[in-house]
C-alpha cells in the first residue's frame, strides 16, 4: 500500500501568536514573539531574552480546572492547546464515549515538566517522596503530551512521543506520514512541544551559545543570516498538524492545506567534522537529496527553502549545503527564510511549527520576511543573490517546498510539501 497523505488541520502556540490565522497574520507581518524575561536577568543569565508564548487567557477554553492542576507542565499544555485546535481545524469530531483505532497520535518532547521534577528530587532527599502527588508522572514522562491528547481525542492507534532534539518536530510528521502512507492508520496527529524556563534554557546559556548581546533589544536578538548574529534565542510553544490519507480527506469534503510529498531522517555519526554540537556536511547534503528523491520531484523544482538557520556561526555552512544539494548556481538558488527571526529557536517544536509556517506560505503564494538580517553575513552573501533572502513579504508563486531540521547531536530531517 502506498497511499497519498495531506494535512488537513493545523494549530500552533508560538512566541508571536497562538493560533493559525494570527500566527500568519504575525510572520506575515515580520512581528518578533521575543522578550526581554525580567526573571534570567535576576538570575544572572547572560541572554535574559527568549520567545514565551501567552496561553493564560485561553487555558480555561481547553482544560479544566481540575486538569489545569494537574498538567502544570508549559509544554504539555502547549501541545494539548496546538493538538485540539489541530483536530478541529481538520473538522474532526471527538466521541466523548467511544475510542477510534484509526486515529493515532505522535507528538514530540524534549524534555517534559523539569519543574515538577525538580521538586520531585527535593521532597525525595528530604524524605517526602508521599508528598510528591499523583500528578509527578504524567507532568515529567517525555510521552506525556501524546498520552494526555490521546484522551482528549480518544486516539486508539499508536500514540508514542518522539525526542530528537531540534529534529523533533519534524520527525513526528515524517514518522506519522509513514503510518498513514502504508495504510496503519487513517489520521495522525502530529507535532512537537517544548517547555521554557531556566532550568530548560540555563545549559544552553552556560554553553555560551545564546546571544547575550541584545538584552535591552529583544525584538533584534534573534538575527539568523546576519554579520551580527551572535548565536540563537530560545523560543518556546507547540505545533501541530492533522496528516491523513487523501481518500479520506476527500470522502468526508475535509479541507486540504498541502500534500506531503515525502521526506528523510539521518544523522552524521559524528563523522566528517560531525558532532553533538555541529553537523556532518555530507550528511545534510544527503538528507536532502534523499528527501527530494522520497518525494519523486527534482532539485530545480523546489521553489522555497525554510531553513534551519538558527544565527550561529554555521548559518553560511548550511547554505553551502544547501547549494551543493541542489547544484544550485547564486541565482537558481531557491528561496530561502528562518521563521527562527521571529520566534527564536524553538527546539522541540521548532519543526512542528516551521512545518506550519512553510504550508501557510505554500498556501498563500508568499514567503514571509527574515527579519534582522539586513547585514547579510558575507559568507552567505558571496553564495547566493541577496534577493533570495526576502526581507520583506514577498508574493510570490509556489508549488514545491521544503522544511528543514538540523539539530543537536548531529541529527537531520527533510519534509517536501506540495501544493493541492
Amino acid at each position: 500500500m502506498n497511499r497519498r497523505v495531506v494535512v488537513t488541520g493545523m494549530g500552533v502556540v508560538a512566541p508571536n501568536a497562538i493560533g493559525i490565522e494570527s500566527f500568519d497574520k504575525a510572520m506575515s507581518e515580520g512581528k518578533s514573539g521575543i522578550e526581554f524575561i525580567p526573571l534570567f536577568e535576576e538570575l544572572g543569565f547572560s541572554c535574559q531574552v527568549g520567545g514565551i508564548p501567552n496561553i493564560q487567557n485561553i487555558l480555561d477554553d481547553y482544560l479544566t480546572p481540575l486538569e489545569q492542576k494537574m498538567i502544570v507542565s508549559s509544554g504539555i499544555r502547549y501541545g494539548t492547546i496546538a493538538g485540539l485546535d489541530a483536530w478541529k481545524d481538520a473538522g474532526l469530531a471527538i466521541d466523548p464515549d467511544e475510542v477510534n483505532f484509526n486515529h493515532g497520535i505522535i507528538f514530540g518532547a524534549g524534555i517534559s515538566g523539569v519543574d515538577k521534577f525538580r521538586e520531585a528530587i527535593y521532597k525525595v532527599d528530604t524524605k517526602k517522596v508521599r508528598r510528591l502527588g499523583s500528578n509527578a508522572v504524567i507532568n515529567t514522562m517525555t510521552s506525556g503530551v501524546s498520552a494526555f491528547l490521546s484522551g482528549k481525542i480518544g486516539a486508539g492507534n499508536q500514540v508514542t512521543t518522539n525526542s530528537s532534539a531540534c529534529v523533533t518536530g519534524t520527525e513526528s510528521l515524517l514518522m506519522a506520514y509513514d503510518r498513514i502512507k502504508y495504510g496503519k492508520a487513517e489520521r495522525m496527529l502530529a507535532g512537537g512541544c517544548s517547555e521554557d524556563g531556566p532550568y530548560i534554557w540555563g545549559g544552553f546559556d552556560a554553553m555560551r551559545v545564546m546571544n547575550s548581546r541584545e538584552n535591552a533589544r529583544p525584538d533584534k536578538a534573534s538575527r539568523p543570516m546576519s554579520a551580527s548574529a551572535k548565536g540563537f534565542v530560545p523560543g518556546s510553544g507547540a505545533g501541530a498538524v492533522v496528516l491523513e490519507s487523501l481518500e479520506s480527506a476527500l470522502k468526508r469534503n475535509a479541507p486540504i492545506y498541502a500534500e506531503v510529498l515525502g521526506g528523510n531522517i539521518n544523522s552524521g555519526g559524528h563523522r566528517n567534522g560531525g558532532s553533538m554540537t555541529a553537523p556532518n556536511g555530507i550528511a545534510v547534503q544527503r538528507c536532502i537529496q534523499d528527501a527530494l528523491k522520497d518525494a519523486q520531484i527534482e532539485a530545480d523544482q523546489i521553489d522555497y527553502i525554510n531553513g534551519h538557520l538558527t544565527a550561529t556561526t554555521k548559518d553560511a555552512f548550511e547554505i553551502e549545503n544547501w547549494k551543493k544539494a541542489l547544484g544550485a548556481n547564486s541565482y537558481s538558488f531557491p528561496f530561502i527564510n528562518s521563521s527562527k527571526s521571529m520566534i527564536g529557536h524553538c527546539l522541540s517544536a521548532s519543526g512542528s511549527i516551521e512545518s506550519i509556517a512553510t504550508i501557510l506560505q505554500l498556501r498563500g503564494n508568499k514567503i514571509y520576511p527574515s527579519i534582522n538580517c539586513e547585514d547579510l553575513h558575507e559568507d552567505i552573501n558571496e553564495q547566493i543573490d541577496v534577493n533570495r533572502v526576502p526581507q520583506q513579504l514577498l508574493q510570490q508563486d509556489l508549488r514545491y517546498v521544503i522544511n528543514a531540521s538540523f539539530g543537536f547531536g548531529d541529527v537531520n530531517a527533510c519534509i517536501v510539501f506540495a501544493k493541492m
